[in-house]
């Protein structure tokens, strides 16, 4: 006489198929999610640079005051300023957006991420977006960018540029400048030019390595920002 299975215990395989069923059901929300992505506005009124910078620096050095007064000159342009939302030059760069907003026409987004040493947006963030994955934050990131501008940072700063580098590569991001300043970041352009294209391996295409705009002073990354802004509203 067959045993009877313990109520509440599943087979191993209804389990296998249980998990079949989710892994189908995710591959159809990605496609979805894929496909909702490809939708932009023909021409948003906003225009939007995200800065990129590390979350150690505090107020009073240097750097944290050229990365506010970078944003204050944008804000004064017209752009709205997208940071991570946390402390360091994520706050440099939303304060300086109030600092050169006199006439309350931009706006500072903060798109913190759920980690235990940054559990809230900085106080100059006017509008919150809360990721719980570095997935979906660097993919909001895109989705409200007309623009990218790498500051000094670390691992996670070096993360987000690579991901806008690799983006713009392969063209499913086009038409958006990706600023970074200081010689930190153009030393990493002349490691990939050394290592990805002039070894005689090709590892990358020799127009990749020129994508990102190499900047030597902020007034330098905003004549870039400013330029396509400028052609931007002539289309």
């Amino acid at each position: 006489m067959a045993q009877r299975r313990p109520t509440g215990e599943t087979s191993p395989d209804n389990v296998e198929q249980t998990f079949e069923v989710i892994e189908d059901s995710l591959r159809d929300l990605w496609r979805v999610v894929d496909d909702l992505s490809r939708i932009r506005a023909p021409k948003s009124p906003f225009y939007r640079v995200t800065i990129f910078g590390s979350s150690r620096m505090q107020p009073g050095e240097s750097l944290y005051g050229e990365v506010r007064d970078l944003a204050a000159e944008l804000a004064a342009m017209g752009c709205d300023i997208v940071t991570g939302g946390g402390p360091g030059l994520m706050q440099a760069a939303n304060e300086g957006e109030r600092l050169g907003d006199r006439e309350g026409k931009t706006r500072s987004y903060g798109l913190p991420i759920e980690l235990p040493s940054e559990e809230q947006a900085n106080p100059f963030v006017e509008k919150v977006y809360v990721h719980r994955t570095f997935f979906t934050r660097l993919h909001h990131f895109v989705r409200l960018s007309n623009a990218f501008i790498v500051v000094r940072g670390g691992i996670g700063t070096t993360l987000e540029a690579m991901m806008v580098w690799q983006l713009l590569q392969v063209r499913h991001v086009q038409d958006r400048p990706f600023v970074m300043i200081g010689d930190m970041w153009e030393g990493l352009r002349d490691w990939a030019r050394a290592n990805m294209t002039d070894n005689g391996r090709a590892l990358a295409d020799a127009h990749d390595i020129t994508i990102p705009q190499c900047a030597k002073t902020v007034a330098d990354a905003v004549a870039i920002i400013g330029e396509h802004k400028r052609i931007l509203e002539t289309r």
